[in-house]
């Protein structure tokens, strides 16, 4: 990264970092629905919406904080763009939460369990990455690992979709459910790809 004339305002950085907790938070919550009986789903259902709230007012103050400054670490666009990448991936684990409450799926797919774990590894990474915004170069392999868990995703919900339309005597009305819950799963590990991107490009336009 280039040399900087002005100081930086680390509480960017802070803002960054709170909203990416609830990242894990939402993954926590999403892990946790597949064990999960009626009264418990209904109970991470709200706690879900908590979550969502908590990263819509984390985005909030970040572009408050845009607003009301006059130095910031990287160009403002580029600051809103992360957040809202990042407040997306909260608003896709929420929608599959949904889903999966609403639609009172009683036995979900397989491979769902392991989709999850794949977000849930993707929202840790993601967390551990956005502290360490404040200086780019020590990004390390985050890019790439997100990548790499983004494209397992990919080939899992493949198999998925596959597994789905080559159910004998399936039900449409099932099927049409369990396919709304993994495309909500899916959607989410792209999201989070999303955010990866948003970093390099900003550390590019950056070096």
């Amino acid at each position: 990264m280039g040399f900087r004339l002005t100081p930086q305002d680390p509480s960017f950085f802070e803002l960054f970092a709170d909203s990416a907790r609830q990242l894990v938070e939402g993954a926590g919550a999403l892990t946790a629905l597949l064990g999960a009986d009626d009264e418990e789903r209904e109970a991470l259902l709200k706690r879900m919406h908590e979550i969502e709230a908590a990263a819509d007012d984390a985005t909030h103050a970040i572009v408050r904080k845009v607003g009301g400054s006059f130095v910031t670490p990287f160009d403002r666009s580029d600051i809103h763009a992360l957040a809202v990448a990042l407040d997306r991936c909260v608003d896709l684990m929420e929608a599959a939460v949904d889903l999966i409450v609403l639609y009172q799926v009683e036995e979900l797919m397989p491979r769902v369990a392991k989709q999850v774990e794949v977000i849930s590894r993707m929202a840790e990474l993601t967390a551990d990455a956005m502290p360490r915004l404040r200086s780019l170069r020590e990004m390390g392999n985050y890019g790439v690992e997100i990548s790499r868990l983004e494209n397992r995703a990919n080939k899992q919900y493949r198999r998925m979709l596959a597994e789905l339309f080559n159910a004998k005597k399936a039900d449409p009305i099932t099927v049409m459910k369990h396919k709304d819950i993994i495309d909500a799963l899916e959607a989410t590990a792209n999201g989070f790809e999303r955010v990866a991107l948003t970093v390099e490009a900003i550390a590019v336009r950056e070096s």
